[in-house]
C-alpha cells in the first residue's frame, strides 16, 4: 500500500480534447469538441466540478482517426489566462524542444497563470513524428535516456542562478534564466510529470519525475508498478506521486454504463485501431523485456487509446467511487480521466460522483485514524 495520507484528497485531470476525434476510436456519437471555445468553457466546468489539473495532448501529426489538432503548449496557456485555478499540464516531446528553450516557455507562462503551469515529457512512440519532421529516431531506451537529461536539464534551470548540465544529449554552460517560475508553496518547480509502462518509464519515474503517470491498469499492474518505480526513487531518496488514467462511463444504473462501452467498441474504427495497435505495439515490445507500453493491450484496450477501459471507472457513481478509492488505498494521488461528452459528464462527476467520493475518503480516513490507535 502507499504510504500516502488518507486524510489528502484524491486529485482529479482530465484529457484536454484538443485533438479531433474525441477520445474513443469509434464512430459514436461524441459530444466533444477540439476547438477552443468548447475548451475553455470546458476548462471553466472542470475548475469548478473538482478537477485541479487538465492535461492538453500533443500530436504533430494526423494518426489512429485524429486528422486535426491544436498544439499542446500554445493551447494550455489559453486555457490557463482562461481560468482562475485550474493547473494545465503541456505535453511536450524531447528531441523536438529544446529544454532551455522549454524552461523559458514555463517561466513565462507560469507568471502569467499565477503558478498554475506544469509539463508532461513525452518520450514518443510515433517514429512518423520524428521523420517527418526531419529529427533522428532513437531507440526505446535512448528515447528515454534523453528523457531523463531533459527533465535534470529543466530542473537545474529552475532552481540554478548559473545553470552547468553536461550530458550525452544536452550540455548547458553557465545559463542564468530570469525570471525564474514562481515560488508557489508546496512545489519546489513547476511540476514534473512522465509517464510510460516500460522498465525505463518506471525508472525515470522513480529517479527524477515528480509525477508518474501510468496508463490504464487493474488493481494488481497499477500496484506492481507503484511498488518498482518506489524502488527506484527509494535508491535516491526521492518520493514521486502517482496519476492512473481511466476512461470514465458513470450512469444512473451499471446497465447503462455497460452498454454505453459496448457500443462504444461495437463501433471501433476498427482501420484506425488496427493501425495505431501496430504503431504502438512495436514500440511496446521494442523493449528487451516487452513490458513497453500498449505491448499487451486487445484490440478492445486500444479503442480508448490509453487504455482507459482497463481502469474500469464504469458503472454508478457508488460503483466508480469504490474503485477509486481503492486506486487510492493502492498509491494513485491523481485519476486522469477522459470522456464520451466531455461537458455533460464533467459536470455529472461533479454532482453525482465527488461527492460520494469524498464521503468515502472521510471514512477511509477515520478507519486509518482508528487502526493507528490501536
Amino acid at each position: 500500500m502507499s504510504d500516502t495520507p488518507a486524510n489528502e484528497p484524491l486529485k482529479f485531470a482530465y484529457w484536454v480534447p484538443n485533438v479531433s476525434g474525441g477520445l474513443v476510436t469509434s464512430t459514436i456519437e461524441q459530444r466533444t469538441d477540439w476547438g477552443y471555445e468548447y475548451n475553455k468553457k470546458l476548462a471553466r466546468t472542470a475548475e469548478d466540478n473538482g478537477f485541479e489539473y487538465a492535461l492538453s495532448q500533443v500530436r504533430y501529426m494526423a494518426s489512429y482517426g485524429a486528422d486535426h489538432q491544436h498544439e499542446s503548449t500554445s493551447f494550455s496557456l489559453a486555457l490557463l489566462l482562461a481560468t482562475e485555478r485550474l493547473k494545465v499540464i503541456a505535453a511536450v516531446h524531447p528531441g523536438l524542444w529544446q529544454p532551455a528553450v522549454l524552461a523559458k516557455w514555463v517561466a513565462t507562462a507560469d507568471h502569467l497563470s499565477g503558478g498554475r503551469v506544469a509539463v508532461n515529457v513525452v518520450s514518443g512512440w510515433l517514429k512518423d513524428e520524428f521523420t517527418a519532421l526531419g529529427e533522428p529516431w532513437l531507440e526505446h531506451d535512448e528515447r528515454y535516456r534523453r528523457s531523463e537529461e531533459f527533465i535534470r536539464v529543466l530542473r537545474e534551470i529552475w532552481t540554478s542562478d548559473c545553470a552547468e548540465f553536461r550530458g550525452d544529449f544536452y550540455r548547458i554552460h553557465d545559463y542564468d534564466l530570469k525570471p525564474k517560475p514562481l515560488a508557489v508553496p508546496g512545489r519546489a518547480h513547476p511540476e514534473i510529470f512522465q509517464g510510460g509502462n516500460s522498465t525505463a518509464a518506471r525508472r525515470n519515474g522513480g529517479r527524477v519525475s515528480d509525477w508518474y503517470f501510468s496508463n490504464g491498469k487493474d488493481y494488481e499492474g497499477f500496484s506492481e508498478q507503484v511498488a518498482e518505480v518506489n524502488a527506484h526513487a527509494a535508491e535516491v531518496g526521492r518520493t514521486p506521486r502517482f496519476g492512473l488514467n481511466g476512461f470514465m462511463i458513470a450512469r444512473d444504473s451499471e446497465k447503462e454504463a455497460r452498454e454505453t462501452l459496448r457500443e462504444i467498441i461495437a463501433k471501433a474504427n476498427k482501420p484506425a485501431v488496427e493501425g495505431f495497435r501496430d504503431a504502438v505495439q512495436q514500440a511496446g515490445n521494442s523493449t528487451g523485456d516487452k513490458r513497453g507500453m500498449w505491448a499487451d493491450s486487445s484490440f478492445s484496450d486500444l479503442v480508448q487509446y490509453n487504455d482507459g477501459f482497463r481502469t474500469q471507472l464504469i458503472g454508478t457513481p457508488e460503483q466508480i467511487a469504490d474503485r477509486a478509492i481503492e486506486y487510492k488505498r493502492r498509491g494513485a494521488n491523481l485519476l486522469l480521466l477522459g470522456y464520451l461528452h466531455f461537458q455533460e459528464e464533467v459536470e455529472y462527476f461533479g454532482r453525482h460522483v465527488l461527492p460520494i467520493i469524498r464521503e468515502k475518503e472521510a471514512a477511509l480516513g477515520a478507519r486509518e485514524l482508528v487502526t493507528a490507535a490501536r
